[in-house]
């Protein structure tokens, strides 16, 4: 695993949860970062502060990754500041709401998209000229459980989006694979401690989901951010169009 001393790092949605900790871990790690957010900047100045405590380069900007101008201006920033981009997190995405298939409308559907797909998309795009100039870059793009396994009632959309990540990772891995850039996926499981299962998971689902989990709990943001720093620090290693599962052995192929 090669060292994350002094990489350039370029992560969205790192306000809270799993972008927020994979943060801090790179950060601990010694990466330089520049942290893109969308609601909430509290986490980022934090985060910032964590940084320059540790002699390190760190800031922040805001984007609608969904709007193609807003992100090539985040992302060019960021690239600015931290001197170029070895490692490109793409954490930002969400269910929006559980809707089941005759609730489902074309806005609904279209918006779905947009946040887990359309925004990695823009973001990518934007990167990969400084990814390409890196000599040895790394992608993490965040994917879903649901997008192994088709999730909860509910989650139509968001699972079809999540199992979209999985295809775009393999895919991107062998076109970008000859610029000596990886590209792999995580799947998180049941992540509690997140914005996402606060809004959308019941205590009842998610105890009943634990009851089954073999390692008998939950997952943290912390047990993500954990694989997401190993990937990125796979900037010089073998392995590419990958998907590590952090589910606890719920989920086993």
């Amino acid at each position: 695993m090669g060292d994350l001393a002094g990489k350039k790092v370029f992560i969205t949605g790192a306000e809270q949860g799993i972008g927020r900790a994979t943060a801090e871990r790179l950060i601990k790690a010694g990466c330089d970062i520049y942290f893109h957010y969308h609601s909430d900047e509290s986490g980022p100045k934090a985060l910032v502060a964590l940084a320059h405590s540790l002699g390190q380069k760190a800031a922040y900007g805001y984007a609608d990754l969904i709007d193609t101008d807003e992100t090539q201006r985040c992302v060019s920033a960021g690239a600015e500041f931290l001197g170029g981009i070895d490692i490109l997190v793409n954490n930002v995405g969400g269910i929006v709401g559980r809707k089941w298939l005759g609730e489902i409308d074309r806005t609904f559907w279209q918006t779905v998209i947009d946040v887990n797909m359309t925004t990695m998309l823009n973001v990518t795009q934007s990167a990969l000229p400084f990814l390409k100039a890196a000599n040895g870059a790394s992608i993490v793009n965040l994917a879903s459980q649901a997008g192994r396994a088709g999730g909860h009632s509910g989650s139509l959309v968001y699972s079809a989006t999540k199992g979209a990540v999985l295809t775009w990772t393999r895919s991107l891995a062998a076109e970008l694979g000859e610029y000596g850039i990886r590209v792999n996926a995580v799947a998180p499981g049941l992540i509690l401690g997140t914005r996402f299962h606060n809004r959308h998971t019941t205590q009842a689902s998610a105890e009943e989901t634990v009851r089954a989990i073999p390692l008998g709990r939950a997952g943290t943001p912390d047990d993500v951010a954990r694989a997401i720093a190993f990937l990125a620090a796979e900037y010089d290693g073998f392995i590419s169009g990958a998907t590590l599962d952090i589910n606890g052995g719920i989920y086993r192929m």
